[in-house]
């Protein structure tokens, strides 16, 4: 299948393109802006593949699309392209909005026009809003986002859905809980909480630390995704959850522990505004639709993770120094096949 992956050199995307790579089934064409989560580097070693293509651009950039669509005979779109921190989409909400949705949006249409067989938008369960000490978000949970991001996420889907029933354009929406794994960028949880530790600075917890994530590992994530896109029922929402609820503050413990660093490093912060008190997928659909199970249960999937984060400690300093930001001219800045014009 001749796939268009937008947002390909971010961490969950960057992990599907080496899923779908390391398969050797699919040609595969990476859509990526490159801004601040984007790294290249996430997929150093598959430059040269002759089932892959690398294009740094915009995904609300229409010439573009139609081009890549027509040229690369695209079948399929998936489409994990966003801005995504919550924290930065309360200090400047408009990007979000204008590239969460409109992007989105602009993907759908050129989609539609061109005929692609199907669409999968990558979604959240920040879509949901906030549960309370019980029960879990179902596809037939309302949406109530509670954060710039989530909104912006929540209408990208509510687009998506528009265009499946007003267009018959087959488009599938997957919905997940917190990934966490290998090339995520280190101001998310996890990765910043290791990288401080490693350095012996202050880990910083929101609030009390008792808001609760369920928890999966992001190759877990992407074989679902892929399982959707191929087997999913168009127009249809896949909820895609770990079932390895936590709360913060015991994911922060347990990694200093791990690492055997002291308590000591971690500093209680002032709460974000909005933070959502407990996220918890029901993920029955897509395991008893398409068969989905999970592969990692947490402790399988954290350890995993703290090693590959000591056994990659120059990944994340040059990501934390900015320095992660040359290779694309130094891998592609030359070779013209891999622009965008």
């Amino acid at each position: 299948m001749n796939l268009l992956v937008t947002g390909g050199a971010g961490f969950i995307g960057a992990n599907y393109v080496r899923l779908l790579l390391a398969r050797g089934q699919d040609k595969i064409v990476n859509l990526d802006a490159l801004t601040y989560a984007g790294n290249l580097e996430n997929l150093s070693g598959y430059e040269d593949y002759e089932a892959y293509r690398f294009v740094r651009g915009d995904i609300r950039d229409r010439g573009l699309i139609d081009r890549i669509l027509a040229e690369e005979k695209i079948e399929a779109i998936v489409n994990f392209a966003a801005e995504s921190h919550v924290d930065r989409s309360i200090e400047g909400p408009r990007e979000f909005l204008d590239t969460n949705i409109m992007g989105t949006q602009t993907l759908l249409e050129a989609a539609r026009r061109a005929g692609v067989a199907r669409f999968l938008q990558v979604s959240t369960d920040e879509v949901y809003g906030s549960l309370g000490s019980e029960g879990f978000f179902t596809e037939e949970s309302p949406l109530q986002p509670n954060s710039p991001y989530a909104a912006s996420k929540a209408a990208a889907d509510m687009v998506c859905r528009s265009y499946f029933h007003t267009f018959d354009l087959p488009v599938l929406t997957t919905r997940c809980s917190n990934n966490y794994g290998p090339y995520q960028f280190p101001e998310k949880l996890i990765p910043l909480m290791i990288a401080n530790a490693l350095e012996d600075k202050p880990l910083p917890v929101y609030g009390d630390g008792l808001n609760v994530r369920d928890w999966l590992y992001v190759g877990d994530h992407c074989e679902a995704v892929d399982l959707v896109l191929r087997r999913g029922r168009p127009g249809e929402v896949y909820n895609i959850g770990g079932n390895n609820e936590m709360e913060n503050i015991r994911i922060v413990r347990l990694l200093l522990e791990m690492l055997g660093k002291d308590e000591s490093l971690i500093s209680f912060v002032a709460d974000r505004p909005g933070h959502d008190r407990r996220y918890a997928i029901d993920a029955s659909r897509i395991r008893s639709e398409l068969g989905w199970v999970p592969r990692y249960e947490f402790d399988g999937g954290i350890r995993a993770t703290v090693d590959w984060y000591l056994e990659h400690r120059d990944w994340w300093e040059q990501v934390r120094s900015g320095a992660y930001r040359d290779y694309y001219e130094t891998m592609y800045g030359d070779r013209g096949r891999y622009s965008s014009g």
